[in-house]
């Protein structure tokens, strides 16, 4: 299995607990928001770490992050955005196993014609008492991926 580490909205806090989760993992995806390049030099410590920018990055660190990424990672091929509404192909047509997205710090595990739309949730500051989250999809050898919510035990 190869796994993938997936991470979200973490508005500039990176929680010890979200990295105890996504340690193991053989690359990690940063759905935006992440709120410094620091994070992604920590979360890079972990994994390789690709990332897509979202709505609150800024400044020229973040300038250069791309909005969209098409990835193949352990022989499944996934696209990342921040916000699904932004989404600008059609992932079916275009072969995709799994959508990554952000944005409304709802994680969400859902199909749409045999593609997987996987948002890991708010790993940052709680929000809207939604649980304070990060992901994992398990890719098998067969390019089939398995999707994981992680729910972290934080105080707040």
């Amino acid at each position: 299995m190869f796994t993938i580490g997936v991470i979200s909205d973490t508005h500039g806090l990176l929680r010890d607990e979200a990295l105890e989760a996504l340690a193991g993992s053989d690359a990690i995806l940063h759905a935006g928001d992440v709120g410094g390049r620091e994070i992604l030099e920590r979360l890079s410590e972990i994994a390789p770490v690709h990332v897509v920018r979202g709505n609150t990055d800024g400044g020229s660190w973040a300038d250069a992050l791309p909005t969209t990424e098409a990835l193949s990672l352990g022989g499944a091929d996934v696209y990342m955005v921040h916000d699904i509404e932004d989404l600008d192909v059609d992932p079916a047509g275009g072969g995709f196993a799994a959508v990554v997205f952000g944005h409304s710090h709802q994680p969400t595990v859902a199909e749409r014609g045999g593609v997987l739309f996987f948002n890991p949730g708010a790993a940052g500051h709680r929000r809207f008492r939604l649980p304070v989250t990060v992901g994992r999809l398990l890719v098998a050898e067969d390019g089939a991926v398995e999707p994981e919510i992680i729910e972290l035990e934080v105080e707040s």
